[in-house]
């Protein structure tokens, strides 16, 4: 069974990983318009289509959209959508966000692809390691950047300063440069790749090694999502970890006993302020 307080000192010491996905931007708005952010399936694709709801078939998974919309416009559409969502429109950090980085922790995962974690981590040096997909010249699927706490450089994986705490966001993001794993070719090609081993940097093989997982926002309910998540958790510890999950599915109940991760069944917020009051009497312990 899960004990907060052992999940809250496995995040401090760094055995823990905070793995995060959609609804982890629960909160983030839009100052102008007060929009939600858009970061799960549904609301990309509305996003991606101005609003208007696709054909069924292509309103199950935003990266089918994606696909038959590259397939129409040519990728650059998807690439420059995206990048006018993520970088060019200013969305509020949701608090657990701000929390996190509070931590200083070695190493978060964060599938999605905008750059509010990114913004808070300025002034702190860090890695970024993005996801990429049918790049040439390459057989990685990833790009490096070491940030000074201001400027990205790229860097290459036998240079990384890996004593730096490493923010790994595979699904990409537009910054410091534009690289997102979003339609069905992109998942194709990156999820092959990080099967053989080649979307992954050795650095972060090594890192993750024995590490158990909090899973912030993330479902299961898709193919993709449980494919990314299988490989770049791969060699963690048993049980796996740990997912916050509002009424989880069957399928998501069957598939997280089946790989070991234990699924809690609450909303975000609620364990948030539960880990913050467990937080706040170590503080007044101290």
């Amino acid at each position: 069974m899960h004990n907060l307080e052992n999940i809250l000192s496995g995040l401090l010491d760094g055995s823990i990983v905070p793995y995060l996905g959609a609804d982890a931007l629960s909160g983030s708005t839009n100052s102008l318009n007060n929009e939600s952010i858009p970061a799960d399936s549904d609301s990309l694709i509305l996003a991606m289509n101005n609003g208007q709801p696709m054909v069924p078939k292509l309103m199950y998974e935003f990266p089918r959209a994606a696909m038959h919309l590259e397939l129409k416009r040519g990728r650059s559409y998807i690439t420059k959508f995206l990048t006018a969502l993520y970088k060019d429109t200013k969305w509020s950090t949701p608090s657990l966000y701000r929390w996190l980085v509070d931590l200083d922790l070695p190493y978060i995962i964060d599938i999605n692809r905008d750059i509010i974690l990114q913004e808070e981590y300025k002034g702190r040096p860090h890695n970024l390691v993005l996801g990429c997909a049918r790049i040439g010249g390459t057989e990685y699927r990833f790009k490096i950047f070491e940030s000074d706490g201001e400027t990205y450089k790229e860097v290459e994986v036998e240079n990384v300063n890996a004593s730096l705490p490493t923010l790994f966001k595979p699904m990409g993001s537009p910054v410091p440069e534009p690289h997102f794993i979003a339609s069905d070719a992109d998942y194709v090609d990156y999820i092959t790749e990080l099967m053989g081993g080649f979307a992954i940097p050795k650095f972060l093989k090594d890192h993750r090694l024995e590490k158990q997982y909090l899973f912030l926002g993330t479902r299961f309910t898709r193919d993709t999502e449980r494919m990314v998540m299988s490989d770049v958790t791969w060699g963690s510890s048993t049980p796996r970890g740990w997912a916050i999950i509002p009424k989880p599915t069957d399928k998501e109940k069957r598939f997280c006993s089946r790989i070991g991760i234990e699924i809690i069944e609450s909303d975000i917020d609620s364990i948030f302020n539960e880990i913050l009051s467990l937080t706040n009497v170590k503080a007044q312990a101290v």
